[in-house]
């Protein structure tokens, strides 16, 4: 046989095989849940963003940190992914998802030392995930929409420590009023709330407004301001005269054959306007273009009309007023047009909108921020949707846990006591991950500035005694009852946070060969730095 050596891959690809591939893969995930770290509960510490173009996002939302940074790492980019499912799927936790599965991977590799086998682990893990789900369901308490005090208190407990603190209590008086009003019939859509931001005024005069609210102008100075008692056509066509599909040529010898041909086009248009007229519509929003002559025939009738409305917003609107949606102008009638109590353009320092207000039991909902500067009102927007989610998903499943690391303590203990009923190495495993748990009530120790051993001892001791929602009271920074201290969370945040945690961990955990192409063969990269390549 020949002493020349196999080469079955091409130069340029980098590999990590076994052991350097598993702590390489540990070590980035622990880095990204380090990011997030200093970031969770109502003392967590803000980032700064900046992007390549010198935009700014100063926030402590987990999901935005991590969206934002300029991740190349591949296991990195899996434990992204799992704050983006959070972020869908509840709408809050992110920074809980992100650092359990950073805990549970620091831990595996304690057992990994051990010389315990990824696949023990994974299992361990796996089993201690549906205990865990299991347990949760048992410790959690009921809520239904009846219960309105609960519910803005987990509004309360969602905005706490971001930028809407100072007015938490307005905030969650409108978050439960919008999710009771487009509540149909125990479904909630958050997709019928508008949330529209206008740069001025204080954040106390953030408001909820019973219908639609949209960044667009009249299109007229003549038309009216204000129309009350609006009978509105949401209209899905152009009102002007299509061009023709085909290339066309028109033949004109004579001024007068021109003249009929440019009156023509204004009866056709005129037409059009005398149809929305005749419905008996006042206010008209068009999806597509307005002709210059149809927004003078309309200013002429006072009519308020507005054009190139978004599709969005024309759907919002429909669920508003109750009107329909027309796409013909022949079936425009009395009975497609939407009511409102008033349409008006409001102008709030160099931006004008359009408030549809007073609707009759609307389906669709604005809540308008305002705020002193583009990246607070940034925000208290990203304040506000931890809010609508936490109060939404706690209404869809109605079930709610105590916070302050409570329900983590409580899990803990149970499955270090299940744990004892397991056979074999998985025992080990299910141990370490009710240890990852404990990581979130130590975290909110330690950004709050408490000693995080002594927090840990005296919740051990209290769980151990029966106390299954004593949590940390930061306001108070005591340990006590946080269920009657009203610091909740809906039990899906932490379901959703356990359940992706684990995914993620597993999967990381059962890699031990990364294979990644650097895209340039005269690039030498080390081989810690071979798995940012582009191509992976």
């Amino acid at each position: 046989m020949s002493d020349k050596p196999l080469v079955i891959m091409p130069e340029d690809i980098q590999r990590i095989m076994g052991k350097d591939a598993q702590r390489n893969n540990i070590m980035a995930a622990k880095t990204v849940a380090d990011v997030v770290k200093t970031t969770l509960g109502p003392k967590g510490m803000d980032k700064m963003l900046v992007s390549p173009t010198n935009d700014i996002i100063v926030t402590n939302d987990g999901v935005t940190i991590l969206e934002e940074m300029q991740i190349e790492h591949p296991a990195a980019k899996m434990m992204v992914e799992i704050a983006k499912t959070q972020e869908s799927e509840v709408g809050d936790g992110t920074t809980t998802a992100v650092m359990i599965a950073g805990k549970l991977l620091e831990n595996a590799e304690k057992l990994l030392d051990s010389k315990i086998h990824p696949t023990v682990i994974s299992k361990g893990y796996r089993i201690a995930a549906e205990k865990s789900q299991e347990i949760l369901r048992e410790i959690s308490v009921r809520v239904t929409s009846n219960d309105i005090d609960l519910l803005k208190q987990i509004a309360m407990t969602a905005m706490t420590g971001k930028a809407a603190e100072s007015s938490k209590e307005k905030f969650a008086e409108i978050i439960v009023r919008a999710i009771s009003q487009i509540n149909e019939d125990g479904k909630i859509d958050l997709k019928n709330l508008k949330i529209e931001k206008s740069k001025g005024d204080g954040i106390e005069d953030t408001e909820l407004i019973s219908g639609i609210v949209f960044d667009k102008e009249k299109i007229s100075h003549d038309m009216p301001t204000l129309v009350r008692d609006a009978k509105i056509a949401l209209l899905d066509f152009a009102i002007e005269l299509k061009n023709p599909e085909i290339d066309t040529k028109i033949s004109i010898s004579t001024p007068e054959q021109l003249h009929g041909f440019l009156e023509q086009e204004e009866r056709e248009i005129k037409k059009m306007v005398e149809k929305i007229k005749s419905s008996g519509a006042n206010v008209v929003f068009c999806q597509k273009g307005v002709d210059d002559f149809a927004s003078y025939l309309f200013s002429k009738e006072k009519i308020y009309a507005v054009r190139r409305v978004a599709r969005s917003d024309m759907e919002k609107l429909s669920k508003a007023t109750s009107g329909k949606i027309v796409s013909n102008l022949n079936e425009l009638t009395s009975n497609e047009l939407g009511y409102a109590g008033s349409v008006e353009e409001v102008k709030h320092g160099e931006d004008t909108f359009t408030y549809v207000r007073g609707c009759r039991n609307p389906k669709a909902l604005t809540i308008l921020i305002h705020g002193g500067t583009s990246h607070f009102i940034d925000e208290i927007e990203r304040a506000i949707k931890d809010g609508l989610g936490d109060v939404s998903c706690s209404l869809k499943d109605g079930l709610i846990v105590p916070g302050g690391g409570a329900v983590e303590m409580e899990l803990a203990k149970r499955l270090r006591e299940f744990s004892q009923g397991l056979s074999g190495r998985e025992q080990l495993a299910v141990e370490q991950f009710a240890s990852a748990l404990e990581f979130i009530p130590i975290t909110l120790a330690e950004n709050a500035g408490m000693d995080p051993i002594d927090v840990l001892t005296e919740l051990k001791s209290k769980h151990d005694a029966g106390e299954r929602n004593a949590g940390l009271n930061l306001f108070t920074n005591k340990i006590e009852n946080t269920l009657n201290s009203r610091v909740i969370e809906p039990m899906r945040i932490k379901s959703q946070a356990i359940s992706s945690a684990t995914d993620v961990a597993v999967m990381i955990l059962r890699i031990d060969d990364v294979i990644a192409s650097s895209g340039n063969k005269k690039d030498s990269k080390s081989p810690s730095a071979s798995m940012l390549g582009d191509d992976y």
